[in-house]
């Protein structure tokens, strides 16, 4: 019943099968290439759906902060609540990698139905300003995110 609930689809990106066609995916592979397409699309982005989409690339040039992070956690776990009925969001957390310029969105959901726990993680590109202050030995918070008040004391 549940596979039934989860469906089938084309592929993201969308690419070739084996025979030919349009490759297709199914199951859990199908709702984790969704969600993919989900985070990836800006508002505006479809012509004929222009709320599609999450909006999150309102923020490629906000500093990386726990702000910035606040309120990315708070655009993916509104926009997959919106856009993928399939799913229930538990937790979303955003940790910033080593260079400063990706931040890792990592997404624990579960599919409606069933009780199997799953985790998407989704990386984010920034382009960091270059008027903020370098941080001492760091500068990296408990969520590896710079600025946080952990990193000032």
């Amino acid at each position: 019943m549940a596979e039934q609930f989860v469906g089938s689809g084309w592929s993201f990106p969308l690419r070739i099968g084996p025979t030919g066609g349009i490759a297709l995916v199914s199951g859990e592979r199908e709702i984790e290439e969704a969600m993919q397409l989900v985070l990836a699309t800006a508002p505006g982005e479809r012509p004929m759906r222009p709320e599609f989409g999450c909006a999150i690339h309102d923020l490629v040039f906000a500093p990386v902060n726990e702000q910035t992070a606040g309120r990315i956690q708070h655009e993916v776990y509104t926009s997959l609540d919106r856009w993928e009925p399939r799913i229930e969001v538990h937790e979303v957390d955003v940790t910033a990698g080593e260079d400063r310029s990706v931040l890792h969105i990592d997404v624990r959901y579960s599919i409606r139905g069933t009780n199997n726990p799953r985790s998407l993680v989704f990386p984010f590109y920034v382009i960091p300003s270059h008027d903020e202050p370098d941080l001492p030995d760091g500068g990296t918070g408990p969520a590896g995110l710079p600025g946080s008040p952990e990193s000032d004391r």
